[in-house]
């Protein structure tokens, strides 16, 4: 069990004492798992943040928790939902909680207690919760809520600024084609409008086909079946100026076509494998492995020293999309087990695996 795990079950069985005093459990049910469970509904919400809708679906439960006959959620400068029958009016909630928003501190207001809500340090609403009767285990109860709210916020935050993240590097993926390859895919095009007019007005709607797909701002997930037809227009305009020094081959189980997949998951890689494997031929194995869609690109070339393969995965790529943003993304979206596995010794050739979840992740659209 985690650290955060392990507080937050200590900071909600100590909640869940007085909790079953006001609310009690079913029969046979433990306190701190009835604790736990009510909690449990009202984290999805808070995960998305503090907003209107997140509050409205999240305050009836943290009512629940506390016991009170009334609970109001509000942000720096409004009320975003309550519940109670004796609830107060909109005015007089933000008037009480005026005080705590300035200062982050918890106030004692006329019947009731407010408490701050932190992110970052920084104050980001409140909770005003008004009983009967105003003890010290009430206000020592709403603190330790408005904590694991808090808590729950901060969640929150730091999962947007992942996406932010992974989305910016999305789109400087997608600005990262490599120029190198725009350059000399032109100039293989240009040297066949005279000799063979028909193959150049060919290759110039492939390259259009690549370059529309690299760079389109459609979702961050695609399928492999999109991006092996990515592949194959990389491969037209590739074979076109290599001409026969480069031979590729692709297997593909037909029943992992659907599969969705990071965008420009693939071409990098192929890329890679034609750069260090030239003259020579280039593999394409892709796997249905129950679960998950096994793929293999591996090339014959001159392979590299397993400490260059360390280097190459922990740096950026010049000119273009390199391995180490594949790997970085892959283990962003799915989790550490899943980054780029590479097989290699000087002389031996390159081996790339790697292993995609046939479900997409909920936070898979950055």
């Amino acid at each position: 069990m985690s650290v955060t795990v392990w507080l937050l079950v200590c900071a909600l069985c100590g909640l869940s004492g007085f909790w079953v005093s006001r609310r009690r459990p079913p029969a046979g049910e433990p306190a701190a798992f009835a604790t736990l469970r009510v909690a449990g509904r009202a984290a999805p919400s808070l995960r998305t943040g503090l907003t209107r809708e997140s509050a409205r679906k999240a305050v009836r439960h943290l009512r629940c928790l506390l016991g009170t006959a009334s609970l109001v959620v509000t942000s720096t400068d409004q009320v975003l939902a309550g519940a109670g029958e004796r609830r107060p009016g909109d005015a007089q909630a933000l008037a009480g909680a005026r005080a705590v928003l300035a200062s982050g501190r918890t106030h004692l207001v006329d019947g009731g207690v407010v408490v701050p809500l932190m992110v970052a340090g920084r104050v980001v609403g409140a909770l005003v919760a008004s009983d009967a009767e105003v003890t010290a285990a009430l206000v020592r109860t709403v603190i330790e809520v408005a904590r694991w709210v808090s808590g729950q916020l901060e969640l929150a935050e730091l999962d947007q600024s992942r996406r932010r993240a992974v989305a910016a590097e999305t789109r400087a993926l997608r600005a990262q084609i490599s120029p190198h390859f725009v350059y000399n895919s032109l100039t293989t095009i240009a040297s066949f409008v005279r000799t063979d007019p028909e193959r150049a007005r060919e290759l110039l709607v492939d390259f259009a086909d690549f370059a529309r797909y690299s760079l389109r701002r459609a979702r961050d997930f695609t399928t492999l079946a999109d991006e092996l037809t990515c592949v194959d227009r990389y491969l037209l305009l590739e074979r076109a100026r290599f001409g026969d020094r480069l031979r590729f081959s692709v297997q593909v189980a037909p029943e992992v076509l659907a599969v969705p997949v990071p965008f420009l998951c693939l071409q990098p890689l192929v890329e890679n494998a034609i750069k260090h494997g030239m003259p020579g031929e280039v593999r394409v194995v892709i796997r249905d492995a129950g679960p998950e869609a096994h793929i293999s690109i591996e090339d014959d070339g001159v392979g590299m020293e397993p400490g260059r393969v360390r280097a190459v995965l922990a740096e950026d790529h010049e000119g273009g999309i390199g391995l180490s943003n594949v790997d970085s993304r892959l283990r962003q979206i799915y989790g550490q087990a899943y980054g780029l596995v590479v097989e290699t010794a000087p002389g031996k050739g390159t081996r790339i695996r790697l292993r995609v979840p046939k479900y997409r992740p909920a936070h898979g659209s950055l």
